[in-house]
């Protein structure tokens, strides 16, 4: 059934500017031809989007960019807002620093909003490729769960610890930046009517949940092999475990981006909910 569809769909023109995209950036890897080495995290990525929801499109015959440009350009700038936003949290805990960014210095906000942009498309677009190839369709948890006031609230109280506590104690406690979103957005999110982990365990279906977490890991391994190679970069600062480095990742530094994509979805969620009316972009279908 599904070659069938394949077969029927064809891929997006912008799948091919996309590939082309990062085919041009990835030997500018080796050649760092200006402007493009220092500007490369915003043209890759960009490729990356194109390219995946070209992708997506031939699967599902439904994509973010085809079908759901005002969706899509509503992510686009809640990327940007939510890593400036954890740009201000790294202020204190101090754990990523940019290098070789001297060329950009005129620009440098105008270059960091244009690729924290691309964040959450690129995450979402994984997400929706993931869901297309059917993954975890039959992945479910063996029972429901009961989901009572208190522990929706005990949640929400741990996500204002785990966000106040690096502020406050950054070198002990820097990981909790990573799960104080989720925490606290995710049962308000629960408790509103919109999409969250909390009710994706209540209806013990394991799809989008799985597909989060998998999605999260590809990013983050792509976020880091794209990193390393580039003129502009991050490095880490990690307190105790900043030893066996995958690119410029220490190794544990890796399980971050699992509660990450939990984050962004939360983080996604609640901010839409303040705008619109519940639409799933992740159907269960």
């Amino acid at each position: 059934m599904i070659s069938l569809i394949i077969v029927k769909r064809g891929f997006k023109w912008y799948g091919l500017i996309g590939i082309i995209l990062i085919v041009l950036m990835e030997l500018n890897f080796f050649f760092k031809l200006e402007p493009f080495a220092s500007w490369y995290f915003p043209i890759i990525w960009a490729g990356y989007i194109l390219s995946i929801d070209a992708l997506v499109y031939k699967l599902r015959g439904n994509s973010l960019i085809s079908n759901r440009f005002p969706t899509f350009l509503g992510m686009v700038v809640m990327s940007a807002l939510f890593w400036w936003l954890f740009e201000f949290i790294n202020l204190s805990v101090s754990n990523w620093n940019y290098e070789g960014t001297s060329r950009l210095s005129t620009l440098i906000n105008l270059f960091g909003t244009l690729s924290f942009a691309t964040v959450l498309p690129a995450f979402f677009e994984t997400v929706e490729l993931i869901r297309g190839i059917h993954l975890f369709d039959r992945k479910k948890l063996k029972k429901s769960f009961r989901i009572s006031k208190i522990f929706l609230h005990t949640m929400i109280g741990l996500g204002v610890a785990c966000f106040v506590s690096p502020l406050i104690l950054p070198v002990f406690t820097f990981p909790l930046v990573w799960l104080s979103f989720f925490f606290f957005l995710d049962p308000i999110n629960y408790m509103h009517g919109q999409p969250s982990i909390i009710g994706h365990l209540k209806d013990r279906k394991l799809a989008i949940p799985l597909s989060l977490l998998l999605a999260g890991i590809v990013m983050g391994f792509l976020w880091e092999f794209w990193n390393y190679w580039a003129v502009p970069k991050w490095t880490y600062n990690v307190p105790f475990v900043g030893f066996f480095k995958i690119f410029e990742m220490p190794i544990l530094g890796y399980l971050g981006y699992f509660p990450f994509a939990f984050e962004l979805y939360s983080m996604y969620w609640f901010t839409r909910s303040l705008f619109t009316r519940k639409e799933h972009i992740l159907a269960d279908k």
